[in-house]
C-alpha cells in the first residue's frame, strides 16, 4: 500500500510540474524603493542575451497619470536574479512611461520608444484637448547592454497633430528578419482619434524605422476599438498585430500586414483568443521551412483579469489549438520573451498588481495534456 500511495504521488507531482511553470520570480514589488505601485512591464533579450525588464514605477496612486518614472532592470542568468533598478527617466512630477523596447540586430542598439505627458494631466483631459499637451513620443537608447541609457528626444513624426491620447506599446517591438522590410524596426502604438465624434476614439497603429531608428514615421492605422496591441513577424516577413478590442466580443482584435506593418488588411476578431479587454503580448518563438513554425500569445482569459493563458500557433496564428494557464489568480499586462535557452519566459502584472513577476516554461509543457 505504501508503494501504491508513493507511485500516486509522483504521479500528482509530475502532472503539477506540467500544469504550471514551478517558481514565479518577484521583480518589481508595489510599495518597494518609494513607488506606491509598478506597472506595465515590457522586457527583451539583448544581443548578449542579458534579459531587461522595464516598467513604470509610479510615485502616487494616480493611475495612468502623474508622478511616474521608468525603470529597468538586467538580468544575467536567464530571469533568475535581478540586478537593481537602472532609471531612465525621472522629469520629475510628470509621466514617463508605456514602453516598447526594440533591439537592432544588426548593431546591438537597444531602441526604447515611450510616451510623456504633464503629470497633472490625466487620460479624460487629454483625450478632452483641454490637457495642457496631448500625449507625446520619446526615444532613448542604450549602447552597452542596458547599463546606460541616453537622455529621451521627441519624435514628433511618430503621431499626427489632431490625436491626443497616445501609447506605444507597451511591451516590446520587433525586428523583421526575412522579405522585402528585413531589417525594419516596428513598434506597436495605439491613439485616440477625435475627427470624427460618431465614432468611438481608440485605434492602434505601427510606427517604423528603415536606417536604424534614426527616423521614425508611422506605418498601418487601424479602425476604431481597438486599442493597446503587439506584434510579431510571419513567415513570409509580414506582421501580425494582436490588438486590444472594445468591440465587445471579449476576444483579441487581428490583423495582417504584408508590407511590414505599412498598411493592413480588415481587422477580424479572434474567437479562440477569449480574454476581457486587457492588454496582451504575442510572439514569434520559431520560424520553419515547412510552415510549422511557433506563435505565442499570452492574454488573461478569465472574467476578470484573470486566468493567464498562454495560446499556441503553428499556422501562423490562423488557429490557436495549445492553451494553459500560466497563473490563475490575478493576471493582467504581460509580455513574452524568448531565452537563448529555448524556454519562454513571461513577465507579468501578479496578484492584482501587488507584483510584477517572471516565470518561465517551456513549448513541450503548452503541448502537454
Amino acid at each position: 500500500m505504501r508503494t501504491a500511495f508513493f507511485i500516486l504521488l509522483a504521479l500528482a507531482c509530475t502532472c503539477q510540474a506540467q500544469t504550471t511553470p514551478q517558481t514565479f520570480t518577484t521583480v518589481f514589488k508595489k510599495g518597494e524603493a518609494g513607488y506606491n505601485s509598478y506597472r506595465i512591464p515590457a522586457i527583451i533579450t539583448t544581443k548578449q542575451d542579458t534579459l531587461l525588464a522595464f516598467i513604470e514605477a509610479r510615485k502616487d496612486s494616480q493611475g495612468d497619470a502623474g508622478n511616474i518614472d521608468l525603470l529597468v532592470k538586467r538580468s544575467a542568468d536567464h530571469g533568475e536574479t535581478w540586478g537593481p533598478a537602472i532609471l531612465v527617466w525621472d522629469d520629475e512630477n510628470n509621466t514617463c512611461g508605456n514602453p516598447a523596447p526594440v533591439v537592432d540586430q544588426s548593431t546591438g542598439t537597444i531602441w526604447l520608444l515611450l510616451t510623456w505627458n504633464f503629470g497633472s494631466d490625466h487620460e479624460g483631459a487629454i483625450k478632452a484637448g483641454t490637457s495642457k499637451h496631448p500625449r507625446h513620443v520619446f526615444i532613448s537608447s542604450s549602447i552597452d547592454d542596458g547599463n546606460h541609457w541616453a537622455a529621451p528626444t521627441r519624435i514628433s513624426s511618430a503621431r499626427k497633430d489632431h490625436w491626443r491620447w497616445y501609447a506605444t506599446g507597451p511591451g516590446n517591438g520587433i525586428q523583421l528578419t526575412r522579405g522585402p522590410h528585413k531589417g525594419r524596426l516596428v513598434i506597436p502604438c495605439n491613439h485616440s482619434d477625435h475627427s470624427n465624434k460618431d465614432l468611438h476614439p481608440y485605434r492602434s497603429h505601427i510606427v517604423y524605422s528603415d536606417d536604424n531608428g534614426k527616423h521614425w514615421e508611422i506605418g498601418g492605422i487601424q479602425p476604431e476599438k481597438t486599442n493597446e496591441s503587439a506584434v510579431a513577424e510571419l513567415s513570409n516577413g509580414g506582421v501580425l498585430q494582436s490588438m486590444r478590442s472594445y468591440h465587445g466580443k471579449h476576444n483579441r482584435a487581428m490583423a495582417i500586414s504584408n508590407d511590414g506593418g505599412s498598411t493592413f488588411a480588415e481587422v477580424y476578431l479572434d474567437n479562440a483568443l477569449q480574454t476581457p479587454v486587457c492588454q496582451g503580448s504575442v510572439l514569434r518563438y520559431s520560424f520553419s521551412n515547412n510552415g510549422n513554425g511557433i506563435l505565442l500569445h499570452s492574454n488573461p482569459a478569465g472574467q476578470g483579469r484573470d486566468h493567464l493563458t498562454i495560446s499556441m500557433s503553428q499556422d501562423d496564428g490562423k488557429t490557436w489549438p495549445w492553451q494553459k494557464v500560466v497563473y490563475a489568480g490575478g493576471g493582467a499586462y504581460s509580455n513574452l520573451v524568448r531565452l537563448p535557452t529555448g524556454q519562454v519566459g513571461i513577465l507579468f502584472e501578479k496578484d492584482n498588481y501587488q507584483t510584477v513577476s517572471f516565470t518561465t516554461f517551456s513549448i513541450n509543457w503548452i503541448k502537454s495534456k
